[in-house]
């Protein structure tokens, strides 16, 4: 990075402050104006001295003249197009150096201003406005970013720590910005009704119109325009491309056209309604086929609803009620105790509150959403119990869900020991989101697997996920007899008044470390209607999640 001579710090009044060897002119929350006078490092305002044979590592906080001489340093190069310099700036030159270069060349980006903006601790937003300038067509750009110092791991000096998301907030690793004619064609999607689904109308599905430009785009009938769009990398072997995603059209292809089973009415309802709690996401489909009415989630971002990976807490005793009724070890109105307290493997399981049910049936336990009823099974059942039993009758954890867009089907790992007590209560490795619970729901109330689906196999000749096998008839009037308890007695009462008596749900706490409260899961039917929902760090379920669910319920049932 060339030879650092020190420069004393100037005067606050109204003089230029020198960064390593660039005097640079700053207005506050100014653009960033810079002129060269010779090669210098990354910072300063150095913390330490030393002879220039030898330069102790930096160590400590970083100085807040650290983290604005760096993030000026780094901001100021790559504003005037020295890549070099720009990269030499941050933790990963090699990284850095070339997705700012393909900013350029793949992304036919130019004029760049970058105005850095308050910091805080060692953040630093900034604002980019620029030209994407492609075969004679151009379009001003706009967006905000960040950055965080760091120390570099070498010499302690503070440079940028280097992500793809510092160039585009949308970037992830191995992703770039590419202007061109857009490899894939633009769709227009359609609800069930023929009515047109956009970001205006209803702000939860960006990612699920760019999944299905994705999969459509070609074989929808468009013609390609030109734009500027994040290519995504390539997927890991056995999953699903994420989507390609479009930041600026140059200009306009034409759009084929794809109908999807979103329900209008259902839909901006759930819009609506996870605007309620933050961090909150819901799916809503019908059990009988498996169409897919809605999808919601109150952060825009990632979509959680269909590919989040959350512990679901006690809407997986469904599951493991399931198993129990299937290989008799209890029934609904059997006796069966749940204990303070149950140990497994030197672990010891507590209830919520360390609550206890001395005298009562299963079937008032799964209502009350008493752990140790379930984790005492553990003695009999083999480490892969639970495993099969979800694959096999609910269709999960396999990687074969086809729903028309990017999506996950849970996980749910053979474990052993402590690990495997609280997979049975939703915890432990078992991961799920509120598509997987509210499948899970409806395949409770019909007794078979129906694999949820936004788009119909039939534009695509596609094969939909099935379970190897379905449950008895006794199996699933023992389920809606514990659902249907819980819905009029247990935990989910409250919010599932007034919507008997063909209704049945289940709430769910999944504790979740470094967070003060657990995320709130609530999963219910209403006739053939089913939803699930997660608020994250929400609390308990029947408080959170449940009224969204309930809400989609009763409008969803009125229709």
């Amino acid at each position: 990075m060339g030879n650092r001579r020190r420069v004393a710090e100037r005067s606050r009044k109204r003089k230029p402050f020198v960064i390593g060897g660039l005097v640079t002119v700053v207005a506050a929350g100014g653009a960033i104006g810079v002129y060269s006078l010779y090669g210098g490092g990354a910072s300063a305002d150095a913390s330490t001295t030393a002879s220039a044979d030898q330069k102790p590592k930096k160590t400590g906080p970083l100085k807040a003249t650290e983290v604005r001489t760096a993030a000026t340093a780094f901001l100021t190069a790559w504003q005037q197009g020295k890549v070099n310099k720009a990269a030499a700036d941050t933790d990963d030159v090699t990284a850095a150096k070339t997705l700012l270069n393909s900013y350029t060349t793949d992304g036919h980006i130019k004029d760049v201003v970058l105005t850095r903006r308050k910091m805080t601790g060692a953040t630093v937003p900034f604002s980019v406005k620029a030209t994407v300038s492609y075969k004679g067509v151009t379009k001003p750009l706009a967006y905000s970013s960040k950055l965080t110092v760091v120390r570099r791991a070498s010499d302690g000096e503070p440079v940028v720590g280097w992500a793809s998301d510092v160039v585009h907030p949308d970037l992830n690793d191995g992703d770039k910005l590419v202007t061109g004619a857009s490899g894939t064609p633009p769709v227009t999607a359609l609800d069930r009704d023929g009515g047109e689904i956009t970001t205006a109308k209803y702000p939860s599905l960006g990612s699920v119109l760019d999944g299905l430009r994705e999969k459509y785009g070609k074989k929808a009938g468009g013609k390609a325009g030109v734009e500027l769009r994040i290519v995504r990398k390539a997927a890991a072997k056995g999953k699903e491309k994420e989507p390609d995603k479009t930041l600026l059209t140059l200009s306009t292809g034409t759009p084929g056209t794809v109908k999807t089973t979103l329900d209008p009415t259902v839909q901006a309802l759930a819009e609506k309604e996870v605007l309620t709690q933050a961090k909150s996401s819901v799916v809503v489909m019908r059990p009988s086929t498996g169409e897919i009415l809605a999808i919601a989630n109150q952060s825009h971002g990632f979509n959680v609803a269909i590919q989040g990976s959350l512990a679901p807490g006690s809407t997986m005793k469904i599951v493991t009620s399931t198993m129990l009724f299937e290989k008799g070890l209890i029934s609904p109105d059997e006796s069966h105790p749940c204990p303070k307290t149950y140990k497994v493997a030197g672990w010891t399981f507590h209830n919520d509150d360390d609550s206890e049910i001395k005298v009562g049936t299963f079937k008032a336990s799964f209502a009350a959403s008493c752990n140790n009823a379930f984790i005492d099974f553990y003695p009999k059942l083999e480490n892969n119990s639970l495993t099969e039993e979800a694959e096999q009758v609910y269709g999960l954890g396999q990687n074969n869900w086809q729903i028309g867009v990017p999506s996950l089907d849970g996980s749910i790992p053979v474990q052993s020991g402590a690990q495997m007590g609280a997979s049975l209560i939703g915890q432990g490795g078992v991961r799920m989101n509120p598509l997987n619970m509210a499948s899970v729901v409806s395949t409770a109330k019909t007794g078979v697997f129906h694999q949820p689906y936004l788009v119909s196999a039939t534009v695509d000749n596609r094969t939909l996920a099935k379970a190897t096998r379905t449950m008895s008839a006794k199996t699933v009037s023992e389920l809606k007899e514990v659902l249907q308890y819980t819905a009029a007695y247990g935990t989910a009462a409250e919010a599932m008044s007034g919507l008997g008596p063909d209704y049945g749900a289940k709430t769910g706490s999944a504790e979740v470390d470094g967070q003060k409260k657990p995320n709130g899961w609530f999963t219910a039917y209403k006739g053939d209607l089913a939803a699930a929902g997660v608020v994250q760090a929400g609390g308990h379920g029947g408080d959170t999640a449940g009224p969204i669910v309930a809400a989609l319920l009763k409008a969803g049932a009125s229709d």
